[in-house]
């Protein structure tokens, strides 16, 4: 990635890992065997642990990390949620790489409180160092300083075409005009709130952190690190490439990056060579939209 390769961490050897579904009211063992070098445990963030708190996951907290070489199940019971939320390492800063959805659907029987979408996609928002990630942030902790910045921010683990030798590191999803689509989106950054919007297409908000949200239409989202944000995408436009696309929101004179990852939202039956409009990000400082943004999240 960004024209040169290094080694990563990561689960079944996907970046980002593997999603994992289950339905509300559903006991969950997940076996994981550690074959990296590092001692590491996996956080099941915003799963309430009702009486399996054992299970959580952050180290030294809930549980010794696994050793190299060893395994360990992770045994819990989902109660009272249903919607997006995500697992990741909890150990140093190995969430950088180690990390995937969690996509609980509701019982069997109990429909969405919103329209039925044809299909649904998971958008993993993170970012990306082209250094070993442990190096620094043992470096920032030696000089008391903020580690370095992200040199790229990815969507589904790709920075898109406005990197350098990223061309073939894109996710795309296609949908079919006059249909309408989930998109499951969850910021993996380690440090950054970002902006994301579509070109040419308004988001629905129906959930945020797998609780239901009186619905509301905007061009863009907000969403901060470990949140994860639900939005029905009806692709109602002229038939084409969007680019979506996800920046940082940043309202303090800090040091941060501000590289704009892309992927593309293509309709069916459009050939690959035609080029993407980019959508209208709000301002990096843009605090007015953030405020307004945050003021229409109602249960």
């Amino acid at each position: 990635m960004l024209c040169h390769a290094k080694p990563i961490v990561t689960v079944n050897g996907r970046f980002p890992g593997p999603t994992i579904y289950a339905r509300e009211g559903d006991r969950v063992l997940v076996n994981v065997t550690n074959h990296a070098q590092y001692n590491l445990s996996i956080h099941w963030h915003g799963l309430k642990q009702y009486r399996n708190g054992w299970a959580d996951g952050p180290a030294y907290i809930t549980q010794c990390p696994i050793q190299t070489g060893g395994s360990y199940t992770y045994d819990f019971n989902i109660t009272g949620q249903r919607g997006t939320l995500w697992w990741h390492a909890h150990i140093l800063w190995l969430r950088a790489t180690i990390y995937g959805a969690i996509v609980i659907m509701p019982k069997v029987g109990t429909p969405f409180p919103f329209p039925q979408p044809a299909r649904e996609f998971e958008v993993l928002l993170g970012e990306w160092w082209n250094n070993d990630v442990e190096e620094i942030e043992k470096q920032g902790t030696q000089r008391g300083l903020a580690p370095n910045i992200s040199d790229a921010h990815t969507i589904n683990g790709k920075p898109g075409p406005l990197f350098p030798c990223s061309e073939k590191h894109t996710y795309a999803m296609e949908v079919e005009q006059g249909k309408s689509y989930l998109l499951r989106i969850i910021n993996a950054a380690l440090n950054d709130e970002l902006f994301f919007a579509i070109a040419g297409h308004n988001m629905t908000v129906v959930e945020v952190d797998a609780v239901y949200t009186k619905p509301f239409t905007t061009s863009s989202i907000i969403i901060g690190p470990g949140q994860t944000t639900n939005v029905l995408v009806h692709a109602n436009n002229a038939p084409c490439r969007y680019f979506m696309a996800a920046r940082t929101f940043e309202d303090v004179p800090l040091t941060f990056d501000n590289k704009t990852a892309t992927a593309i939202l293509q309709y069916k039956g459009v050939p690959n060579t035609v080029i993407p409009s980019l959508p209208k990000l709000p301002a990096i400082n843009d605090s007015a939209f953030v405020l307004s943004y945050n003021k229409k999240l109602k249960a």
